[in-house]
């Protein structure tokens, strides 16, 4: 009977009856989801989340007071910041070693070629013994003397009139200085835009030993008196007014860029050479005086070019050939060199006048004195104009846009 009652009760389980133990953990059960849904409901306090997360976990979560959201602003804009700092350290660093890193891949990086180098001391030496021999033939020679005097004294009646009429105020010194300072001025605001630091630091250096020591050697140069001559007897060697032209023409050569280099070596070339003439036609100065200051000029120029270092190059991807620098180079160097063996020419056909100061000389020293002064100017400019070219653009394989021509294989 026990058993058949046992077997009632388990026939009521399998018959669906409520098991004790499962009815418990029923409850169980419901009364644990219930509590989530209610905690689910349960909307937090921002002070309850405060208490409960970190400053970083509320950040975005939280609405803030208007003082707390200008305070978190203003830590996201410090944070900005020295993100930025950090990042333009980084890069400058990175400038740093990617420099020295084609510095040692190709020193032209750095300094021009050691040919183009000494190129530039070479003719900073022949500029300034031609200076000299200016100077010694016009002033410490009775021939030189003759010369000079006879053009000074008929100069003004060779040129031609059209230069009188239109000299474009050049015979004024207020305007020659003006025009000159302005010139300088534009070269060093050139310089300073391309962030050619050292260049621009020569151009001022350069101008201002220039100017010095035209006024220096003014003063403490002898003229002495071996003839007789109408003209003043006290030195006026080397031209200032010359000097101040020639000298803002190649402060402009050096500083643009090589697209407008050759441009500027011309109107260097007619600026100065106008001011040469029209100083001498004006009885300012002697043509030695003129010649001088070109030649002293432009071996300051060649040694200051002597001394081109990084930041007084072009940046390695602009280094390219220029074909008008070549071009305009060739034709003033050439002009110069022919003009200067006709001017010698002339001047050896009369030279045995010019101690009489004889009266068939004239036409032949104002002749070759038109000629030297617009020779001299155009192979200075040129000179400088191809040295610049060769100190500030070295051709190499890091340095140019591309790899150097080379003929077709076969």
């Amino acid at each position: 009977m026990f058993c058949s009652m046992s077997e009632q009760d388990e026939s009521k389980n399998r018959n669906g009856a409520p098991d004790p133990a499962t009815h418990t953990a029923e409850q169980t059960q419901w009364s644990v989801l219930e509590s989530n849904q209610q905690t689910s409901r349960h909307e937090a306090t921002p002070e309850e989340l405060r208490a409960t997360f970190t400053a970083e976990q509320l950040d975005g979560f939280i609405p803030l007071a208007e003082s707390e959201r200008r305070e978190q602003q203003a830590r996201q804009a410090q944070q900005a910041r020295g993100k930025g700092r950090r990042a333009s350290l980084a890069d400058t660093d990175l400038s740093a070693d990617i420099d020295a890193g084609l510095a040692k891949l190709d020193p032209l990086m750095i300094h021009p070629r050691m040919s183009s180098r000494v190129l530039c001391g070479i003719f900073a030496v022949v500029f300034a013994l031609l200076a000299f021999a200016s100077y010694w033939f016009g002033v410490q020679t009775t021939s030189g003397q003759g010369y000079e005097a006879l053009v000074i004294d008929n100069f003004a009646n060779t040129v031609p009139q059209w230069l009188l009429d239109y000299n474009l105020g050049l015979t004024n010194s207020t305007v020659v200085v003006a025009v000159s300072l302005t010139f300088g001025a534009v070269a060093i605001i050139v310089a300073l835009i391309r962030r050619r630091w050292w260049l621009a630091g020569q151009l001022v250096v350069f101008a201002a030993v220039s100017y010095g020591l035209a006024r220096l050697l003014k003063t403490v140069l002898p003229r002495p008196y071996l003839m007789e001559i109408r003209s003043s007897t006290v030195n006026s060697a080397p031209s200032g007014h010359t000097m101040l032209a020639i000298v803002a023409g190649i402060m402009l050569i050096c500083a643009v860029p090589h697209a407008f280099r050759a441009l500027c070596a011309i109107i260097a070339t007619v600026y100065s050479t106008l001011v040469g003439t029209l100083v001498i036609v004006d009885r300012w100065h002697r043509p030695c005086d003129v010649l001088m200051s070109v030649f002293l000029a432009g071996a300051l120029a060649a040694l200051m070019l002597l001394f081109t270092r990084t930041s007084g190059m072009d940046k390695p991807g602009n280094r390219v050939s220029s074909p008008t620098v070549q071009i305009a180079a060739s034709v003033l160097i050439t002009l110069g060199v022919c003009g200067s063996a006709y001017a010698a020419y002339i001047v050896w056909q009369i030279y045995s006048g010019l101690q009489y100061m004889s009266s068939w000389s004239v036409s032949g020293a104002c002749m070759s004195t038109g000629v030297l002064v617009i020779a001299i100017n155009a192979l200075v400019c040129g000179v400088i104009l191809a040295l610049r070219q060769l100190t500030a653009s070295p051709l190499s394989r890091l340095g140019q846009i591309g790899a150097p021509p080379a003929p077709p294989r076969k």
